[in-house]
């Protein structure tokens, strides 16, 4: 589903980098605190293969996202995502040098937040998306909506729309047999 009249599937074909936010897209944003502090997060099984098998086709993925959490970076290192930006107070910066870091252009990058704070990095980024229930000040202003919400598969969603778009599924399925 297009938010936005772009050329987006031409564009996904050249993303080397994957940028997600936390709270809102891998997880369905609702923040679980026990009474002695502790945060649980919960998070979709289907998206964590998804980025297994856009790695294992040369794309990297990364993560940005405004809160600092030991889960996250649990979640990271067991999905193999090497770049993770934890308490980003200005996630358009975070990009940028994430984009340098990896030696991506912005423009071979995809981006997937769901709020306001989002916007700094969805605005400078080659391909933006959305999770179905994000503000529609955001929906409007990605190239792409999941049709899943945030914690939901919605990134699952994105990686299978980027590998079609990129004619991959053939080389999804031999690594797959």
């Amino acid at each position: 589903m297009a938010a936005r009249e772009t050329n987006w599937i031409e564009r996904a074909r050249e993303i080397r980098l994957l940028v997600l936010d936390v709270d809102g897209v891998m997880t369905d944003g609702r923040l679980h605190l026990t009474e002695d502090g502790m945060e649980h997060k919960i998070f979709h099984s289907r998206d964590g293969h998804g980025i297994k098998l856009i790695q294992e086709l040369g794309v990297d993925v990364a993560i940005i996202t405004g809160r600092a959490s030991e889960a996250v970076s649990r979640r990271a290192r067991s999905l193999g995502i090497q770049h993770v930006v934890l308490g980003a107070t200005d996630k358009g910066q975070a990009i940028e040098e994430l984009a340098q870091l990896v030696g991506v252009d912005l423009e071979q990058t995809a981006a997937m937040g769901d709020d306001i704070l989002d916007l700094p990095m969805l605005n400078r980024v080659g391909l933006s998306a959305t999770v179905n229930d994000a503000p529609a000040v955001i929906r409007h202003r990605v190239d792409w909506i999941s049709p899943l919400p945030g914690g939901g598969g919605a990134v699952r969603a994105l990686i299978d729309t980027l590998i079609d778009a990129r004619g991959q599924w053939a080389d999804v399925l031999a690594r797959h047999r």
